[in-house]
């Protein structure tokens, strides 16, 4: 593969624009998911940029000509007890989008002496995670259901006392051939003490779920953003990110439609997170961020069972201005070209939405 084009998606000074997904619809449309919030440090004096932020909410712009032109943004849903992070799109066999998400609540000072480990600073804000829900459109994302709530897990970290925490995770779900959504969540077990992988699987289009299986968990290893595909062959293969780990990710695999997993193995690769496509040809591109100089974008290329790199690593881009950048997703348009879309940053900016041609 080569690159073809560099792309500006979305970019406005006044917004901070991150973690997108795409997809391409059955007409050929485009559409890119984001999460975007306000650029605070330009006329409120924040000292920083922030991941978690009450105003954050997902949007969505289109292409209707192969991603020459985008849309003005339209909103997807602003969830009313505070900040949406990661709006991850799934298409659906019969065209049905679904997208995951999940939830930061803004807590004020005098919670902190109550909320101990629970409570979250990151940056410029005090928050508490308050679990995962899922949009669903049956009319190529003008119209939203939900929110729709996944279940808890019942030993899972509470971070907001009398708040349920629904199950969450960043990262692609995939639908399998006989039309079982497959979804990789994280938990947080007390004895654990950090998060570990479960499976939920929805045989209803994303209205209910139920738990199959246990995916990894480790003493030392922590197992988070997690991205599935299912292969020609049928099996399920996820690609994780990790701490404890010295960025590299890892790959899981199940040969019997996640009832059990094979034990998790280095990918090799160090990436922030990973996202993986099917090819025209039949091979699998996982791209990734790289938040190391120099900051950017990459890639490789899997054979089509997800066992054997092809080809060298590929660099998107190297012209980041730092490590907040990166969480791309592709997907395969019309043409035959591969669209990744990412959020990046030059010498410390306003975070945008990027995209990448290849072919």
């Amino acid at each position: 593969m080569k690159i073809l084009e560099q792309q500006v998606i979305y970019r406005d000074e006044a917004w901070y624009s991150s973690f997108p997904s795409v997809v391409s619809r059955p007409d050929g449309e485009l559409i890119v998911a984001f999460r975007r919030a306000p650029e605070r440090r330009t006329k409120q004096f924040a000292p920083c940029i922030s991941h978690m932020d009450p105003n954050s909410y997902l949007y969505l712009v289109r292409s209707r000509d192969s991603g020459r032109n985008w849309s003005e943004p339209e909103l997807i849903f602003a969830h009313p007890m505070g900040g949406s992070q990661d709006p991850c799109l799934l298409q659906l066999a019969d065209g049905t989008l679904l997208c995951s998400s999940y939830l930061w609540t803004l807590v004020p000072e005098a919670a902190a002496e109550h909320l101990g480990r629970n409570l979250r600073v990151f940056n410029c804000w005090s928050s508490a995670l308050l679990g995962g829900y899922l949009l669903r459109s049956r009319d190529g994302g003008k119209a939203w259901e939900g929110p729709i709530l996944p279940p808890q897990f019942e030993d899972d970290l509470i971070y907001l006392p009398g708040y349920p925490k629904p199950a969450l995770n960043r990262g692609a779900m995939c639908q399998g051939r006989d039309g079982t959504i497959y979804w990789g969540v994280v938990r947080t077990p007390a004895e654990l003490g950090h998060t570990m992988l479960e499976l939920l699987v929805s045989k209803d289009q994303g209205s209910t779920w139920t738990h199959r299986s246990t995916m990894a968990a480790d003493a030392k290893v922590v197992f988070n953003e997690t991205s599935l595909i299912e292969t020609d062959g049928g099996d399920l293969v996820a690609f994780v990110r990790t701490g404890n780990f010295a960025d590299h990710g890892v790959v899981i695999r199940s040969t019997d439609h996640g009832t059990s997993w094979e034990p998790w193995q280095d990918l090799g690769i160090v990436g922030h997170p990973y996202q993986a496509t099917r090819l025209a040809d039949g091979k699998v591109l996982v791209v990734y961020g790289y938040r190391h100089p120099p900051f950017g974008i990459r890639a490789r290329v899997l054979d089509p069972e997800c066992r054997e790199f092809v080809g060298e690593e590929l660099v998107l881009r190297d012209d980041g201005g730092n490590g907040d950048l990166g969480y791309p997703w592709a997907c395969l348009v019309a043409d035959g070209r591969v669209l990744v879309v990412y959020y990046l940053n030059h010498q410390d900016g306003t975070r945008y939405i990027g995209g990448t041609w290849l072919g």
